[in-house]
């Protein structure tokens, strides 16, 4: 990856899980939004337990800031899109420099 590169939101989810189903458009938006500073990827626990054990994923929806293979920032559980964009602003415009 190099130094440039964008910022990865990882999005852990589940089909059985409610607020995590209700982030789904939340996360889409963003992606269609941010996608020339961002790549988004859903992650489904239930599918890749391997990957959410890794990421040492407790409750769901989580979503994990990835830069440089560096996690830099999460946010456990249901979160809105201010939160989500408070959390990505700093990383962002980093990333667009």
């Amino acid at each position: 990856m190099s130094a440039n590169a964008k910022p990865l939101l990882v999005f852990f989810w589940s089909e059985r899980s409610g607020p995590a189903r209700r982030m789904e458009s939340l996360l889409a938006h963003l992606a269609r939004k941010e996608r020339t500073r961002l790549c988004v990827m859903h992650v489904d626990v239930v599918e890749q337990p391997e990957l959410a054990e890794q990421f040492r994923i407790v409750d769901v929806p989580t979503l994990v800031l990835v830069k440089g293979k560096q996690v830099v920032d999460r946010l456990e559980g249901r979160a809105s899109a201010p939160k989500i964009e408070q959390m990505l602003e700093s990383h962002l415009v980093a990333a667009a420099t």
